[in-house]
């Protein structure tokens, strides 16, 4: 299978998926490729939900986890689990462990939107990451809610992921997200950004437009936190804890 070219993948050259592993909805593809500027690294790509049902989600993130020459492991979930199965945690242990055989993993970043930054979040609890980009995660769900319909009709109920060990990050768009993103409660090691003017469906296109996505994975990969910050505030983000006035109380 060859990556077909989008906006997304334009930055790179087409370089072919390998399945490595596919259990339980959920498969998990390797797009190999040499160190790049970050030897040891490797990105987790999650997708988000998609837009037919009948369909199982497509990877996303393509050209910026791969930007570079990166190895990435790309994971989707037609039963949209939300990560919650036996099989996420088994199927990406796995995954990993056949990754592990062919080079060094000196440092791992997951990435996700939506439904994917929640999985990019529960990979934590399953894996050692380093740190974790979450875009739009759900604190919770409510399968009955008209939302999360057709996809999540099968799903439980969901609760925030614990933040991963190293350095977590939080991407949030306050029109219609505000409540799931005020269902992380604040934790050490987190930063939650939150974009005032953007709404959930909106939010990826706005940060690819200002061409901020490849500069929050890279400042995240290279631990540049005042970096990862001033771009993400040229792009309209800011920090929760100095939104706090304009917050629920």
């Amino acid at each position: 299978m060859t990556v077909p070219p989008t906006a997304d993948r334009a930055a790179c050259p087409p370089r072919p998926f390998e399945r490595l592993v596919e259990q339980g909805g959920l498969a998990f593809d390797l797009m190999a490729g040499s160190t790049g500027a970050f030897p040891g690294a490797l990105v987790i790509a999650f997708a988000s939900i998609g837009h037919d049902p009948a369909r199982a989600p497509s990877p996303e993130f393509v050209g910026t986890a791969t930007a570079g020459g990166r190895s990435a492991l790309f994971v989707t979930d037609a039963r949209r689990s939300w990560g919650q199965t036996a099989d996420f945690a088994e199927g990406l242990q796995q995954a990993v462990a056949l990754v592990r055989q062919r080079q060094d993993i000196r440092q791992t970043l997951t990435l996700g939107s939506s439904m994917g930054g929640h999985m990019a979040l529960r990979a934590a609890g399953v894996l050692p990451v380093d740190v974790a980009l979450a875009f739009g995660p759900q604190s919770m769900l409510d399968p009955a809610s008209p939302r999360w319909q057709p996809w999540a009709a099968q799903a439980a109920p969901i609760s925030p992921p614990p933040p991963a060990a190293g350095w977590t990050l939080l991407f949030h768009a306050m029109q219609d997200d505000l409540d799931q993103a005020l269902g992380f409660p604040p934790a050490p090691g987190v930063d939650h950004v939150l974009f005032a003017d953007q709404c959930h469906s909106g939010l990826m296109a706005h940060l690819k437009a200002r061409g901020a996505l490849a500069g929050l994975v890279e400042a995240a990969l290279a631990g540049d936190r005042r970096r990862l910050l001033r771009i993400a505030a040229s792009a309209g983000g800011r920090l929760r804890h100095r939104m706090a006035d304009q917050l629920p109380r």
